[in-house]
């Protein structure tokens, strides 16, 4: 036994539920696929991630195109921390840059991921909302995790304007971040922040001037990442590798 768990992990799959110890988990079929591709057998240890804190190292008891089985091995559930919470407010926008970011959120830590539609998110085409692309976000968000070996995976809410937002997460505090050129210097800000940490970035083309001065009335920082003007997605990205970077 102790052999076998020495063993390193060939792979991380995603598998929610309340599995326990020395159980055997069935993961669905996608995740049969995957390790097919992976090219794994009955035998080869691998880890489970249930995308809320728990990992564990498991064996694969069963292994055909649609059954994957997974039995757990003993001892070997952690239960992760879940980091200092930063919550993404993500621009709706072009679906491919969406996407993009949706996949970096996972593997630089995010706890939430909210999409905002903007003024100038409903010229874009074609710009992700709606049902069928939170689902594409969720799977992108869970191939994240599984390359990156993660625990958590970002709480997620469906798009909201910009009205609503605001007024259901009420007075921001010193940790409410919005990206802009004009703002203060990004890199002299994190070093005061306070929890919770909000990132919020325009869509393409920008904010307009009454969405800025929404932000500012409610508390947010206009911070920059310097003189360029970037992407949104580059912009989240950096925004968040800084942030988790000093809040690590």
């Amino acid at each position: 036994m102790v052999e076998r768990e020495d063993r390193a992990p060939v792979g991380t799959f995603h598998a929610p539920g309340a599995w326990q110890r020395a159980e055997r988990v069935e993961l669905d079929a996608n995740a049969a696929h995957h390790a097919g591709v992976k090219r794994l057998v009955v035998g080869d240890v691998v880890r489970l991630s249930s995308g809320d804190g728990r990992r564990a190292l498991g064996e694969i008891a069963e292994l055909s195109k649609r059954r994957f089985v997974v039995a757990l091995l003993d001892d070997q559930i952690e239960h992760a921390l879940a980091p200092p919470r930063v919550e993404l407010w993500a621009p709706v926008g072009d679906r491919e840059r969406m996407l993009m970011l949706a996949e970096k959120s996972v593997e630089l830590g995010a706890s939430v991921w909210r999409p905002i539609v903007y003024n100038r998110s409903r010229s874009v085409t074609p710009r992700g909302e709606g049902d069928a692309f939170r689902d594409k976000v969720k799977l992108r968000q869970i191939g994240a995790l599984e390359q990156c070996g993660g625990a958590w995976l970002p709480e997620m809410h469906s798009e909201t304007t910009l009205d609503a937002a605001l007024a259901s997460t009420g007075i921001a505090g010193r940790g409410s971040l919005l990206l802009d050129a004009h703002g203060e210097s990004f890199v002299d800000v994190v070093q005061s922040l306070e929890m919770p940490v909000r990132i919020a970035m325009g869509p393409e083309g920008g904010l307009e001037e009454s969405e800025r001065a929404q932000f500012i009335r409610a508390g947010w920082r206009p911070v920059s990442l310097g003189a360029n003007v970037l992407r949104f997605e580059t912009a989240g990205i950096a925004a968040l590798a800084i942030v988790r970077s000093h809040l690590r």
